[in-house]
């Protein structure tokens, strides 16, 4: 069988203009993408400096320091000590973030539970294993060709 690959740039191009937040109806708790990933990365994995959320984004420190201030100033993030005892504040989610990030993340799901709605739970579960693959290989592909 013929490798698909131009296949796969045409369907992950199509896939990257239907946000899930378009099929929504926007709302008070809507937040930016960029903010979205920052509360997400940090809600999986718990507070993160300036520093270690450039590396695990691959972005400029200036980048991030823009986006957490503009989260900061919309109250979706606060400054903390470095709960290890570090000497670099981290960033943690405020209350306000945690409510917000989970009315979006629930508005997501829900949509997506929609799209899926005929899939089986085999292909679903296949799915998200082949894009989670994806992923990991897409950050593991940048990785490298940053360290070059």
């Amino acid at each position: 069988m013929k490798r698909r690959i131009a296949d796969i740039e045409y369907e992950q191009m199509v896939q990257s203009r239907y946000a899930i937040a378009q099929h929504q109806r926007r709302s008070d708790d809507e937040i930016e993408r960029s903010a979205y990933l920052l509360l997400s990365r940090i809600d999986a994995e718990g507070p993160k400096s300036i520093g270690e959320l450039s590396e695990i984004f691959r972005l400029d420190v200036s980048t991030v320091q823009r986006q957490t201030g503009s989260a900061m100033r919309a109250g979706l993030l606060e400054r903390i000590p470095d709960p290890d005892g570090g000497i670099a504040r981290k960033f943690q989610i405020t209350p306000e973030g945690r409510e917000r990030l989970t009315a979006v993340r629930d508005r997501s799901v829900t949509a997506l539970g929609h799209i899926l709605a005929d899939w089986t739970d085999t292909e679903v579960s296949t799915f998200a294993d082949m894009l989670h693959r994806f992923n990991i290989d897409i950050e593991n592909y940048t990785s490298a060709r940053r360290d070059t």
